[in-house]
């Protein structure tokens, strides 16, 4: 295991990114579209979309990349995995609106992504207080292994923050070329 990322990101709006894509435009998909989570969207080639409950203010954040798939940690709170593999050998975690604050340094090739939250439900005070240089309210695990792509999942859901994103997602329908591919016919380019 190797831990590339321990501390504190920076958020606004509710979000931060994986991204390989070296400056590339997203394709024109909601971030969860066609997915059962909505806290870490990967319907994008190439890039995922991290919510987090915290509006705007300081996260913690720790990233892990391993050989094999980690056990589970039942301490958090909010538990969802996807599929993700990297449009390039240059992949790093991107706070909104910001550089790097971290490359993975992964080879291109699929991986499981797990991403687990802790402090969700986050109020507006906790937001005031955060802002004002208080505590971290909201934590946040990211961990990355090869693996084949599988579906993506809800393996664990306690607040109402993740299910309201979650709820969010369900409505979204999948990416026109996971719909062709579904049946059976290429990708529309």
């Amino acid at each position: 295991m190797r831990t590339v990322y321990d501390g504190e990101l920076n958020v606004c709006y509710r979000q931060f990114y994986v991204d390989s894509r070296l400056g590339l435009p997203a394709e024109d998909i909601a971030h969860c579209a066609g997915q059962s989570n909505g806290l870490c969207g990967a319907a994008n080639p190439g890039i995922l979309f991290l919510t987090t409950g915290l509006h705007a203010g300081r996260v913690g954040l720790l990233v892990e990349v391993h050989e094999t798939e980690p056990p589970l940690d039942d301490q958090w709170e909010e538990i969802v995995e996807v599929s993700f593999r990297p449009a390039s050998a240059e992949t790093a975690v991107v706070p909104w609106g910001d550089g790097a604050i971290c490359s993975l340094d992964l080879p291109v090739t699929d991986y499981r992504v797990r991403y687990c939250g802790r402090g969700m439900d986050v109020t507006p005070d906790d937001e005031l207080s955060v802002l004002d240089g208080g505590p971290v309210v909201d934590h946040y695990l990211l961990q990355l292994w090869p693996a084949k792509p599988a579906a993506d999942c809800v393996i664990k859901q306690t607040t109402r923050s993740a299910a309201y994103w979650h709820d969010h997602a369900r409505t979204l329908p999948p990416p026109a070329r996971a719909r062709e591919t579904r049946r059976g016919r290429a990708p529309s380019t």
